[in-house]
C-alpha cells in the first residue's frame, strides 16, 4: 500500500475577497500535494474556511444581514479561487457544517474531561481582527496613543465570562516539542515560538459570551467557543473525528499544516495542547511561510494596492502565476511581487528557455523527420546532457521540494533547462540536416528525452502545461510519476508503438505587460 501524507492550509477568514496571500498559500500547498502524489504516496490534502468569531458577526451586522448570509457568500470566493488557481484539494471545510460542530464539541469534552477546563472572568486586551488575545506586555503604542497588537491591529479591553484552558499546564511539554529536530520550520520561527514558551504561559480564555455566532459550548448554552479552538479543530473534522473512520486511521496525524507566520503560536502552542489534553496524536510538521508583499509593501486597503490574484491569474495565465511564486520567492521568508516581475520571470525561463527548447524540438522532429521516432546510438554530449537532465529531474529537484525548498528545487530544474538549450546551439542540428542527418537525429531524440524527463519533474509546479507537452510526447498520464524517470525503455517503446510527433502546440507563449502596467 502508498504511504499516506496528509496536507492542511490554514482555513481562510472570509470577511473579505481572496486576496494574493491566500492564493500563495493554496498554490504552494497544490504543488506539495502533487509532488507528493507523483512521488506515488496517497494524499489527502484539506484546506476550507473558518466562518465563525466576533469579526464575522459584526461584519454581517454592518452589512445588515446575517453571519450565516456572509459567511455563504464570502466562502463561495475562496472555492472559486481553488478552482481558478488549480488547487487540487480532496476535502474544502467549512466551519459552519454540521459535523464540524460536532467534532469541535467532542474535543471540547475531551478536554474537560482531562480536567483542563474551568470557568471564570477574563478581563484583558482582545484584538477582533487578529481573533486573538494579547497581555499587556505584547502590546505596542499607535501614532495616537492607542494600543496595538504585535500584528499592528487594534485592540480592546474585554470582560466577560469564560471557559479557561490551562495551558500552562503544558509549558514543559510544548518546550519539548518545539526543541525537537523538524516539528516547527523555518528555524526563525522555531526560535520565536521556544522563547514565547520560556516566558511563561498563562491559562487561556476559551469562550465568549458577548456574541452567538459559534459553535455552542457543550453544557453552556450561552457561551460559543473561542474561534481558535474551532478553527483548528478542522484539521481533524475532514477525517471523521470523533468516530473511528477510516480516513482517520489512515491520515491522522497530518503530515503538515502549511500556514502563515502570523498563526504560527495558534499552531504550535494552542493546537497541540488541545492535542496533548485531549490525547490525540499530534502533527508531524508545521511551516510557517512567509508573506507575499506587493512591490515590497504589505497590501492593505488604505493604500490601494490589494490584489486580487484571479486577475493576476488571467493577465498572466495559472501555472505562469504558479511558477513565478514558488520560483521567485525562497518559500520561508517574506517575497515580493510586482506585474513587471511576474512577466520577466516567465518570459525569460517559462517562454524563451523551456518552451521555446519544447517548440524547436519537437518541430525539428515534425518537419524533418516526419514526426517518426527511431532507436539510435549515443554519442559521449548526449550521454552527458542526459544525465545533467536525470540528476536534476529525479535527484535535486525532488530532494528539494521534500524540504519545500522550492525555488532551490525549480533553480536545479533550470539549470538542465540552460543544459539542454546550450547543447542545441553546440550541435546545431539545423547544420546538420545538411550535413549529417543521422546525427541530427541523434541530437532531436536526446532533446526529445530531455524533455520527457524535464516535463515530468515539473508537473507539480505548472501542471496544466506539463501535461500539454507530456501529451505532445506520448506520455501516457499514468506514466507520468517520479518512478517512471527510471523506466530506461519508454523511448524503445514509444519507438515500437508506432508514435509520431505531431506539429507543436506553442507550450508557454511570450507575455506581455498590459497597458494599464506598463504606463
Amino acid at each position: 500500500m502508498s504511504e499516506p501524507y496528509y496536507i492542511t492550509t490554514a482555513i481562510s477568514y472570509p470577511n473579505g475577497r481572496p486576496h494574493i496571500g491566500h492564493a500563495y498559500e493554496a498554490i504552494a500547498a497544490d504543488v506539495i500535494a502533487r509532488f507528493q502524489r507523483q512521488m506515488g504516496r496517497d494524499v489527502r490534502f484539506q484546506t476550507g474556511t473558518d466562518e465563525h468569531g466576533l469579526k464575522m458577526a459584526r461584519k454581517a451586522e454592518e452589512q445588515g444581514r446575517t453571519a450565516r448570509e456572509l459567511a455563504d457568500e464570502m466562502s463561495g470566493y475562496f472555492q472559486e479561487m481553488c478552482a481558478a488557481l488549480n488547487v487540487s484539494h480532496d476535502r474544502f471545510i467549512r466551519t459552519v457544517e454540521p459535523e464540524h460542530h460536532r467534532a469541535s464539541q467532542a474535543i471540547w469534552q475531551a478536554m474537560e474531561a482531562n480536567g483542563d477546563l474551568y470557568l471564570d472572568r477574563y478581563e484583558g486586551w482582545y484584538s477582533v481582527r487578529d481573533e486573538a488575545y494579547y497581555d499587556e506586555s505584547e502590546l505596542e503604542s499607535g501614532e495616537n496613543g492607542e494600543k496595538l497588537s504585535p500584528q499592528g491591529t487594534p485592540v480592546e479591553w474585554t470582560v466577560e465570562e469564560s471557559w479557561f484552558f490551562r495551558l500552562s499546564n503544558y509549558q514543559e511539554p510544548l518546550l519539548e516539542l518545539l526543541k525537537s529536530p523538524g516539528f516547527l520550520e523555518p528555524e526563525s520561527r522555531r526560535n520565536e515560538m521556544i522563547a514565547f514558551v520560556s516566558g511563561g504561559l498563562r491559562d487561556l480564555s476559551i469562550s465568549r459570551t458577548s456574541f452567538d455566532w459559534g459553535v455552542p459550548v457543550p453544557g453552556s448554552e450561552n457561551h460559543v467557543m473561542y474561534v481558535w479552538v474551532d478553527a483548528l479543530t478542522n484539521y481533524l473534522t475532514g477525517l471523521g473525528y470523533p468516530d473511528d473512520t477510516e480516513l482517520w486511521r489512515k491520515f491522522w496525524p497530518a503530515d503538515l499544516h502549511l500556514i502563515g507566520k502570523d498563526i504560527v503560536r495558534f499552531h504550535t502552542i494552542y493546537w497541540p495542547a488541545f492535542l496533548m489534553s485531549a490525547k490525540l496524536p499530534l502533527p508531524k510538521k508545521v511551516f510557517g511561510h512567509g508573506f507575499l508583499l506587493n512591490r515590497g509593501q504589505k497590501e492593505s486597503k488604505s493604500l490601494g494596492n490589494v490584489t486580487d490574484p484571479l486577475e493576476l491569474a488571467e493577465k498572466f495565465g495559472v501555472d505562469a502565476l504558479r511558477y513565478f511564486l514558488m520560483r521567485e520567492v525562497a518559500f520561508g521568508q517574506d517575497g515580493s511581487y510586482s506585474p513587471e516581475a511576474i512577466v520577466t520571470r516567465a518570459n525569460a525561463e517559462l517562454a524563451n528557455s523551456f518552451g521555446n527548447l519544447a517548440q524547436r524540438t519537437l518541430s525539428m522532429i515534425s518537419k524533418n523527420m516526419d514526426g517518426v521516432l527511431e532507436a539510435f546510438e549515443q554519442a559521449p554530449d548526449d550521454v552527458a546532457l542526459l544525465e545533467t537532465v536525470r540528476t536534476a529531474c529525479r535527484e535535486l529537484l525532488p530532494d528539494a521540494f521534500e524540504k519545500l525548498a522550492f525555488s532551490v528545487g525549480i533553480e536545479e530544474w533550470m539549470r538542465a533547462v540552460y543544459a539542454c538549450n546550450q547543447y542545441v546551439d553546440e550541435q546545431a542540428p539545423w547544420t546538420l540536416r545538411k550535413t549529417d542527418p543521422e546525427r541530427m537525429k541523434a541530437v532531436l531524440q536526446t532533446l526529445f528525452i530531455a524533455l520527457r524527463d524535464l516535463g515530468i519533474a515539473i508537473q507539480p509546479v505548472v501542471p496544466e502545461k506539463s501535461a500539454l507537452l507530456l501529451e505532445q510526447l506520448g506520455v501516457a498520464e499514468d506514466a507520468r510519476q517520479f518512478s517512471d524517470l527510471e523506466d530506461e525503455n519508454w523511448f524503445v517503446s514509444l519507438v515500437d508503438s508506432g508514435f509520431t510527433v505531431a506539429k507543436p502546440t506553442p507550450i508557454f507563449p511570450r507575455l506581455e505587460l498590459p497597458e494599464e502596467e506598463a504606463a
